[in-house]
C-alpha cells in the first residue's frame, strides 16, 4: 500500500455534523437563489451551428433523423440539446463547489426501471453517455428545465409545471439529508425497489406504474427474439426496418463486420469481471445489425448484436454503442479515463446501483464503445399526451428526483450536499425561476431550428 493511500485510511475523519456545516457554508460563496438565475450568454454559439458541428462526427445518412425527432417538440429538442444546455449552465460562472458524478444528460425520459442482477427490478437513471464529475445543481437545472418541457408538451399548465418542479426539488432535498445519516455500505447498497417506487405514488398514480412494471417483467431476451426477429431459411435472423434498422456487411473501413465485431469483442472481454466473460463465451454471433436509437444520440455507432446459446431458446442480445466525449467536458475537469466507453461505464456503474451484468467497453479503429444487453427487463414512462395522467406530473418528478438524490449521494458528499440544500425552500423557489427562464431559451433555439429546416439550411428526415 502507498503512503499517500496508508495516510488516506489513517487520517481523521469530520464527522457527519462537521461537513453538514461544510455544506452550509458554501452558501456564502454561492447563494442558493442566485443559481435561479438565467440570462442568455452574451457570446453564446449558435444552436443550430453547435448541432451540425456534433453532427460532423456522426454518420452523415443519420444526421436528418436526429433532426427530424428534435423538430418533433421544444421537449424533443431539448432531449437532443445536452451540448447547448451545458454551455449556457457553464457560462453563468457560478456553481456550489459540490462535485459528483453527473449525469451530464439529466432529463424526465432518461429514468425508468430496470433489471439488478438478481432479476429484481429497481428504479434509476438509465443513460449515462455524457457522465462526467461537475457540479451537482447542473444536473438539478437540466431536470427541472425538462419538467417545464415535457410538461408543456403533455399539456400541463404553468401551475402544474411548477408543481413538478417544487416535488422534484423537495425530494431531492429530503432523501439528500436522509442519505447524510446512513453508514457508507448502507448508502451503497441502496437502490430504490419495486415496493418503494409503488409505496411513493397515490392509487391513481400506482395503477399506472404497475402497468410499467409488469411490462418491463415481460421484456426478457426471448420477447425481443419475437419481436425484433424472423424465421429466414429455418434460422432467426433480426429484422431491418431501413434505415432505422439496417443490417450492414462491412465496417466504415471496409473491413467485414462480424471481423469488426470479434476484435471489438477481444477488447470488450477485458473489462469484464471473469465470471461474467465466462458466462459470455458459452454463446455465439448469429447477426448484427446498425440501430438508430435515442433522440441526441442518433448519428453514432449503434449496433445490436443477437447472439445464441445452447439452442435456440437461449438468445441474448446486447447492445454496443459508440461513446464519443462528454458534452460536459469543455467546461469541467477532464476525463480519467482514455476511452470514452470506460467513462461511461464507469459512471455507471459509481451511480446506478444496479448495473447491466454485461456492462463494459472496448474500442474499435479508435472509436471508443461501450456494451449492454438490449431491453433486458427494462422499462419507463412513454412520453405521449394521449397515454399519460399529466395530473400525476409531480408524484413522477419526485422519483425521478429521488433517483438523482440517491446518484449523487453514492458520488459525493452527502453530508455536504445535504448542508448546502438545506431545509427551506430556498433552493426550490431558485430552481422554479430557472426552469422558466430556461424554458424560454429551449424554445427559442426549437424555433431556431424549425427556421433553418424549413430555409433548407439543414436537411431533415423522418422520425420514424
Amino acid at each position: 500500500m502507498s503512503k499517500k493511500l496508508l495516510h488516506h485510511f489513517e487520517s481523521k475523519q469530520h464527522t457527519i455534523e462537521e461537513r453538514i456545516e461544510a455544506g452550509k457554508a458554501l452558501r456564502n460563496k454561492c447563494k442558493r437563489l442566485s443559481l435561479g438565475t438565467y440570462k442568455t450568454p452574451s457570446k453564446r454559439v449558435d444552436p443550430v451551428a453547435l448541432l451540425e458541428k456534433q453532427g460532423k462526427t456522426r454518420l452523415q445518412d443519420l444526421v436528418p433523423i436526429r433532426y427530424a425527432r428534435m423538430l418533433t417538440s421544444p421537449f424533443a429538442f431539448l432531449r437532443g440539446s445536452a451540448a447547448i444546455m451545458a454551455g449556457d449552465i457553464a457560462a453563468s460562472g457560478k456553481n456550489s463547489g459540490l462535485i459528483v458524478q453527473a449525469c451530464g444528460d439529466m432529463h424526465v425520459a432518461n429514468f425508468g426501471v430496470f433489471s439488478s442482477a438478481e432479476r429484481n427490478l429497481v428504479f434509476g437513471i438509465n443513460d449515462f453517455d455524457e457522465t462526467l464529475p461537475a457540479p451537482f445543481e447542473w444536473d438539478l437545472k437540466r431536470l427541472v428545465a425538462s419538467i417545464v418541457a415535457s410538461g408543456q408538451f403533455l399539456g400541463a399548465d404553468k401551475k402544474l409545471c411548477e408543481e413538478g418542479i417544487r416535488s422534484a426539488v423537495s425530494t431531492y432535498r429530503k432523501k439528500m439529508k436522509q442519505y447524510a445519516q446512513m453508514g457508507n455500505l448502507e448508502l451503497w447498497y441502496s437502490t430504490i425497489k419495486e415496493k418503494d417506487i409503488l409505496g411513493a405514488l397515490d392509487p391513481s398514480a400506482r395503477a399506472g406504474a404497475e402497468k410499467i412494471i409488469t411490462k418491463a417483467r415481460t421484456r426478457t431476451h426471448m420477447q425481443v427474439l419475437g419481436k425484433l426477429t424472423d424465421i429466414i431459411d429455418e434460422k432467426y435472423l433480426l429484422r431491418e426496418d431501413a434505415p432505422f434498422i439496417v443490417r450492414v456487411t462491412h465496417m466504415e473501413n471496409g473491413e467485414p463486420i462480424r471481423e469488426g465485431i470479434s476484435l471489438f469483442l477481444e477488447s470488450y472481454f477485458a473489462s469484464l469481471a471473469d465470471d461474467r466473460a465466462h458466462l459470455l463465451k458459452n454463446y455465439r454471433i448469429t447477426d448484427v445489425v446498425r440501430k438508430v436509437v435515442g433522440v441526441g444520440s442518433v448519428g453514432t455507432r449503434c449496433f445490436v448484436i443477437f447472439l445464441t446459446g445452447n439452442h435456440a431458446d437461449d438468445p441474448l442480445f446486447l447492445q454496443f454503442k459508440e461513446a464519443e466525449a462528454s458534452v460536459l467536458a469543455p467546461f469541467t475537469a477532464k476525463s480519467i479515463y482514455a476511452n470514452e466507453g470506460q467513462r461511461v461505464v464507469s459512471g455507471q456503474r459509481l451511480i446506478q446501483g444496479a448495473p447491466d451484468i454485461f456492462l463494459g467497453w472496448g474500442e474499435i479503429k479508435h472509436k471508443n464503445f461501450y456494451i449492454r444487453q438490449l431491453r433486458d427487463m427494462k422499462g419507463g414512462l412513454e412520453f405521449d399526451p394521449t397515454k399519460v395522467k399529466v395530473q400525476n406530473l409531480a408524484q413522477y418528478t419526485s422519483l425521478c428526483a429521488w433517483a438523482l438524490a440517491l446518484a449523487h449521494a453514492k458520488s459525493g458528499d452527502a453530508a455536504m450536499l445535504a448542508g448546502y440544500v438545506g431545509n427551506s425552500e430556498e433552493l426550490d423557489d431558485a430552481m422554479v425561476k430557472f426552469a422558466f427562464s430556461y424554458a424560454l431559451q429551449n424554445e427559442k433555439d426549437y424555433d431556431a431550428l424549425v427556421k433553418a429546416a424549413k430555409s433548407g439550411k439543414i436537411k431533415v428526415g423522418r422520425a420514424e
